[in-house]
């Protein structure tokens, strides 16, 4: 086609006409051209022979710059006509597929190379995929034309240009180097094949990342999971337990494989994209993506898992739109067997997701089914997304990790791990959750909402009368299993394989996979202005500032962290304090008063207890600054030493309950660093090896005050802990009856003191708490269950104390605590620093 001038005029012709309807684009270049060597010859291959993806690979060449296909290309001595050859045939109009001998031009690129013509040549393969646009795309049923796994002719493909060449994208693989292959000394003909092989992985390995890997029909992976190994030994288990016929339990274990199952389709997909796409444009100003190279990166060669944090039901379909945008294939999403609703149900699980129940418990054949499901997930590399919190976060925190889909996901792992498993955080920052209202209802005590088709008429009347601003997507720094359980269990590949292997180190290493997955979470935070001005107006008594002072405190948040950044992957509002200000009372969720000296902005009683949400998203990453902060609430000056002896003993329930992502141990590195931002800021003074305050009555010892309020109710709550343990005495009480007396007391407080943090009383806050006290052995437990501590811990925990808690607060909680939760009590006046 390009060796004459008339070929090469046919071809122009062709491509002119092509592009009168044709549009393209490249995805991923960037990451393609940093690894291109210019000065080394250069030929693309493409996967079949098409002169319809040949002439969208020279668009996209010449608008990018780089050297055209169709153009000829010098070798050495040897002058190839065209920089471009076929991996295999086309199939001809009706799919048939007929085989053809190696390419020649790669034949004599080869042998240009072993003769020593040349020093070396680089071979790039592209892909071009047609109805890969969803952000584009306006008619759903032209979907049906886009590509897929089938085998199709050139009839199909002639339709498909018509209904969707606006709709192409193009992708570029990194550089083959041909010479480190041929100096391998394996000959020509192994060469040869070797070349071929790694570009059919590469055409095989690009297209399962942008349209997802081959689906077998559902029928057949139902029926197969039947026959699976754990399947079959919970129905073997079954029968001899409870004389149940096999017929029978192999008849309900399909029941359950239907129930489970997802019926991924591709065209139901790209349907959810343009629905989406709708969804999104209106109900959010922006959609900002950071990190997301990373994951396309790894998504090649990696059986790729998803662990986002749960604020909201769209998470999911928020995160499967943004990677096919990317073109990265949608996961299979486990979700809870209530969103299995009619209509909802069933285009959720054509979109890939699977259902679950929320228990497991007394049903073994269920649960061989679902972790026999979710190995044949794995193990065929389909994309897999759950949420290791469990449920959505009703108080903006991060929830502690569920084990369950861990330790399947480990255990499948150790069965078969043939294809390396990668975790990639995903962390989902809104600044007005769709769900706003029902979290402020449950926020406020009532009990948790079942979920209906309804909430759809809800959603949409929502999006008329609010506006939710924009939402960020940061994607974390991956986890590559292998790497983890080197590290954990260096011996782990020499354990022998089997369906039902356990091993004692299992559930150690689950825990601490969960505890890294959920820091590596927090680790991408996106800080949003809604996230900051809730952070500094809840710092406050009154929930009120003037407009300049709250200005001055977002601007030293800014300033902070972006001089001590809180991970690579966490990422900072633009602007300054005053444009966070007004951008949030657009939001209306700043209430504002004027007169004659100025404005004062504050939350009015709905946004006050909604605005915590917003809070608790950031406050791992403003933890650290605080606990220094507020070592000098008490304390007019203090030395390095004791700022880190008293760092360092408190830091370890902070990072329990928060998941903050520094170990004890790099502590000293990263205190001194705050503590020169401090300085930089006018906070402290440095006089040598001592740290000294500013003067009560200035303005950067307010900052300073203000900056120690972000975690001072998470203080409160541990010292009530202890206050009641040690009113207890020694083995007078259980960890349940601990817990159960923290709650009741953290009620009485927020009452008596105003305090309007309803995860304040939060029973599993406290339920981690004493768990963390045991890990840390500061407590021990007998037969009985019954808790005893070191006679030292009051004296030891007062001392700490005095340094973070203002008197009255400590005196205030020593009396509840010995009046005893639920006697009656004296009203007190609440101390105006404690609120």
């Amino acid at each position: 086609m390009t060796r004459s001038p008339f070929r090469r005029l046919v071809f122009g012709t062709l491509r002119r006409l092509l592009y009168l309807w044709v549009r393209s684009e490249t995805i991923n270049q960037s990451a393609f051209t940093l690894k291109l060597d210019r000065s080394k010859p250069v030929l693309y291959a493409l996967q079949q022979d098409s002169i319809s993806d040949l002439a969208v690979l020279d668009t996209e060449c010449r608008k990018a710059g780089l050297p055209r296909p169709v153009l000829p290309v010098r070798v050495g001595d040897l002058l190839e006509p065209a920089a471009f050859f076929y991996l295999s045939p086309d199939p001809d109009w009706f799919g048939r597929q007929d085989k053809r001998s190696s390419a020649p031009a790669l034949v004599r690129v080869l042998g240009a190379i072993q003769q020593q013509a040349v020093e070396d040549a680089q071979i790039i393969p592209v892909s071009v995929f047609w109805g890969q646009s969803p952000d584009r795309e306006t008619s759903p049923w032209k979907l049906l034309f886009a590509d897929d796994w089938a085998v199709t002719g050139r009839l199909r493909r002639l339709v498909t240009i018509l209904i969707l060449g606006r709709k192409t994208r193009v992708q570029f693989s990194a550089p083959i180097h041909l010479r480190a292959l041929v100096d391998q000394g394996k000959g020509p003909e192994r060469t040869l094949r070797m070349v071929q092989r790694i570009l059919r992985v590469h055409f095989r390995n690009q297209k399962t990342a942008v349209i997802g890997p081959d689906v077998s029909h559902r029928r057949n992976l139902v029926k197969g999971l039947v026959h699976g190994p754990q399947v079959r030994q919970a129905i073997a288990e079954e029968h001899e337990r409870d004389k149940v016929p096999v017929e029978k339990a192999e008849v309900q274990a399909l029941r359950y494989a239907n129930e489970i199952a997802s019926d991924y389709t591709y065209t139901a997909i790209r349907f959810l994209e343009v629905v989406l796409s709708w969804f999104w444009n209106k109900l959010y100003e922006g959609i900002r993506v950071n990190h997301i190279e990373g994951v396309q990166d790894v998504a090649q060669g990696h059986e790729v898992i998803y662990v986002p944090c749960h604020r909201s039901h769209i998470d999911y379909l928020l995160l499967s739109y943004l990677l096919f945008r990317n073109g990265l294939t949608p996961p299979h999403i486990a979700a809870g067997i209530n969103l299995n609703m009619p209509v909802i149900g069933g285009l959720l699980r054509r979109g890939g997701a699977f259902f679950m129940r929320r228990t497991f418990k007394g049903n073994p054949l269920y649960t061989a089914v679902f972790n026999e499901y979710l190995h044949t997930l794995f193990s065929r590399g389909f994309p897999v997304e759950y949420f290791v919190e469990g449920g959505r976060s009703r108080t903006g925190r991060m929830l502690h990790p569920k084990t369950g889909m861990l330790a399947i996901t480990l255990r499948s792992f150790l069965r078969s791990s043939r294809l390396p498993i990668v975790f990639v955080p995903v962390y989902i920052g809104y600044e007005r959750v769709l769900e706003g209202r029902t979290y402020l209802g449950e926020l406020r005590g009532a009990s948790k909402k079942k979920e209906s088709i309804f909430d759809l008429f809800k959603v949409i009347s929502a999006i008329r009368r609010q506006r939710f601003g924009s939402v960020s997507v940061n994607f974390g720094e991956p986890i590559k299993l292998a790497e983890f359980l080197d590290h954990q269990q260096p011996d782990w590949r020499e354990q022998p394989l089997a369906p039902h292997y356990r091993p004692d180190w299992l559930n150690g290493a689950t825990n601490r996979l969960a505890v890294t997955v959920a820091r590596r979470l927090n680790d991408a935070a996106a800080i949003n202005p809604v996230n900051l001005v809730a952070l500094a107006l809840l710092s406050t008594s009154r929930l009120a500032l003037d407009a300049r002072a709250l200005a001055r405190i977002l601007d030293l948040y800014l300033a902070l962290f972006r001089r001590v950044p809180y991970s690579p992957h966490a990422t900072l509002p633009e602007g300054d304090g005053q444009t966070l200000i007004e951008y949030v009372r657009s939001m209306d969720l700043l209430a504002e008063q004027t007169d004659a000296l100025g404005r004062i902005l504050y939350l009015d009683e709905q946004n006050a207890v909604l605005m915590t949400y917003y809070r608790n998203n950031v406050l791992h990453v403003f933890a650290l600054p605080a606990l220094l902060a507020s070592f000098f609430q008490s304390s007019s000056r203090m030395s390095r030493e004791q700022i880190l002896r008293y760092t360092k003993a408190l830091y370890p329930y902070l990072q329990a309950e928060l998941f903050i992502r520094w170990d004890v141990e790099e502590l000293d590195a990263v205190v001194d660093e705050w503590l020169a931002a401090f300085v930089e800021q006018g906070l402290l003074r440095a006089e040598g090896d001592v740290y000294v305050r500013p003067a009560p009555s200035s303005r950067q010892f307010v900052l300073l005050t203000l900056v120690s309020r972000a975690i001072v109710q998470t203080l409160q709550r541990f010292y009530m802990a202890i206050a009641l343990l040690l009113n207890g005495g020694q083995h007078a009480l259980t960890a349940e009856e601990l817990e159960n007396l923290c709650t009741v007391m953290a009620q009485r407080l927020s009452i008596l003191h105003g305090l309007n943090a309803p995860e304040f009383f939060d029973k599993s806050l406290f339920r981690h708490f004493i768990q963390t006290l045991l890990e840390q052995r500061v407590l021990r437990q007998d037969e009985a269950g019954k808790l005893s501590y070191h006679p030292l811990l009051g004296e030891v925990v007062e001392g700490a104390a005095k340094r973070v808690l203002p008197a009255e607060i400590r005196l205030s909680i020593r009396q509840v605590a010995q009046d005893r939760p639920g006697e009656p009590d004296e009203l007190q006046e609440p101390p105006p620093a404690a609120a």
